[in-house]
């Protein structure tokens, strides 16, 4: 763990900021000023998961993406208004692409609105819909504390510069999560978001087909596996396709996920980097050693813990109208 030293300052810096984000947000927020909020967000992610349950790993996802970049203030949501590219959200940015369950946020909002207009944010819809969407298809709850506002900027550049991309190995995953006060406990632990969803091919297929730029394989990646994956992703430039991140658990919240790093069938390069780091590595080793409900509890602590990333509270930013606009 002496690794981690060198992020300290990095730590130390976003330690004043987390704390004071912690005096902020509280459980049950919004009690007296939308005393129903909780249970709509509840009630429409029960309603329309049951219907497309491939959304609930779509709407984590979303949650990661938000928070690191500006911290977890629903930045993710606007949408670009102009055509020059200093206009441009975090939207359009490479690893949001393929975001999906935006239309979802919008639909909650909607009837928030109506409820009590102008009290509850799109960053808290976000971080309540995640929780609530794993719940919903037999994962683990955490507290979500609320009192968090909407940003006002979302910036293209700074999403292709702050989300940890899928070919990242374990060093620089570990800069990217130290940048918002998360350490190498909190990586592996997140990274077992992916036990559910989906990747698609072109996240992964220089593995298969020019891991080095020779038109090799990645020697890291499991053969039978690759070559499985090969059948479905035709191509070096396959950007339609997609594959199951756990297969045959893509629906189940469960250990599946670190089974397959430790057979060196973890589908992106971040989630294989997981195993080159021998800390890392044990921690997986502990997490399948150990009962479901363990993995659940830590993933859990690592979901707040995350989800205070940075946040706006009191007069910071906005309660936007609508999530895709600013006021």
């Amino acid at each position: 763990m002496r690794k981690m030293n060198s992020f300290g300052i990095i730590f130390l810096g976003f330690l004043a900021l987390a704390v004071s984000a912690q005096a902020q947000l509280k459980l049950g927020f919004y009690q007296q000023t939308c005393p129903k909020a909780e249970q709509i967000v509840l009630d429409y992610v029960k309603k329309h998961i049951s219907n497309a349950p491939s959304l609930a790993a779509a709407i984590l996802r979303m949650h990661f993406h938000d928070c690191f970049v500006r911290g977890c203030d629903g930045s993710v949501l606007l949408n670009s208004t102009k055509t020059s590219n200093a206009s441009q959200t975090e939207k359009v940015a490479n690893p949001n692409l393929t975001l999906r369950g935006f239309g979802f946020i919008d639909g909650v909002k909607i009837l928030l609105e109506k409820e009590c207009p102008g009290v509850v944010s799109c960053a808290d819809i976000v971080a309540l819909a995640a929780r609530d969407s794993v719940v919903t298809t037999g994962g683990p709850s955490w507290n979500v504390p609320t009192g968090r506002r909407d940003g006002i900027i979302s910036n293209v550049t700074e999403a292709n510069n702050n989300i940890p991309p899928p070919t990242a190995d374990f060093r620089n995953l570990t800069i990217f999560f130290a940048n918002k006060g998360l350490n190498i406990t909190d990586l592996v632990l997140l990274s077992g978001a992916h036990t559910i969803g989906i990747g698609h091919c072109s996240s992964f297929s220089a593995r298969l087909y020019n891991f080095t730029g020779r038109g090799d394989q990645d020697p890291a990646l499991d053969k039978f596996y690759a070559v499985k994956l090969k059948q479905k992703c035709r191509s070096l430039n396959d950007n339609v396709t997609f594959v199951e991140m756990d297969p045959g658990s893509v629906r189940t919240f469960d250990l599946s996920y670190y089974q397959l790093l430790l057979k060196r069938r973890g589908l992106f390069q971040s989630d294989a980097a997981l195993t080159t780091n021998a800390p890392a590595k044990a921690y997986i080793a502990g997490l399948l050693s150990g009962p479901p409900q363990e993995f659940f509890r830590q993933f859990a602590l690592a979901m707040e813990k995350m989800g205070r990333v940075e946040v706006k509270t009191g007069t910071a930013g906005e309660i936007r109208k609508q999530c895709a606009f600013v006021n």
